[in-house]
């Protein structure tokens, strides 16, 4: 089973680069983990929130594969602490789906077609975080996670 992370959008401070290039480095010790950058749209300024959110929400459903798990990482999703996040993937990924695909949307969120296609919605905070930070915070998270299944001592609980 393979673990995607689909964002829209580069990221593009190279402090956040670093951090989320070494947590995919170290997440790829333990499963196959991908980040898959959606492309910005061009000429926005010309489109209404709806309309943007329609675009991106076409460009990412075409990202998606059959028997892929849909998960958003959404403001009213569900949180978990970390250990529950762990029990939750796990849980997931013996469920047998090709792929569990978590999506960060474009700066309006997502589109009611993208809200559709998905299984589950996951929060990280009820705080406002920007796009980029939640790359980071969710590779971090993702790690962590693999850790505890793996009875490692990177999370201290």
């Amino acid at each position: 089973m393979k673990i995607s992370l689909t964002v829209v959008g580069k990221t593009t401070d190279r402090h956040f680069i670093a951090g989320i290039d070494e947590y995919v480095q170290r997440i790829s010790h333990y499963v196959p983990f991908s980040i898959d950058v959606i492309p910005e749209l061009k000429g926005t300024k010309n489109l209404s929130e709806k309309e943007q959110k329609e675009r991106e929400g076409e460009l990412i459903l075409k990202s998606f594969q059959p028997g892929d798990y849909i998960v958003l990482l959404d403001e009213h999703g569900r949180e978990r602490r970390s250990i529950e996040f762990a029990q939750w993937m796990q849980k997931r990924m013996a469920a047998g789906p090709k792929r569990l695909v978590f999506v960060v949307g474009g700066p309006y969120g997502f589109s009611p077609a993208v809200y559709a296609a998905a299984q589950e919605k996951v929060s990280l905070s009820q705080m406002t975080l920007s796009h980029q930070m939640i790359r980071l915070l969710f590779t971090e998270q993702i790690y962590r996670a693999m850790t505890i299944l793996n009875g490692e001592p990177y999370h201290h609980e």
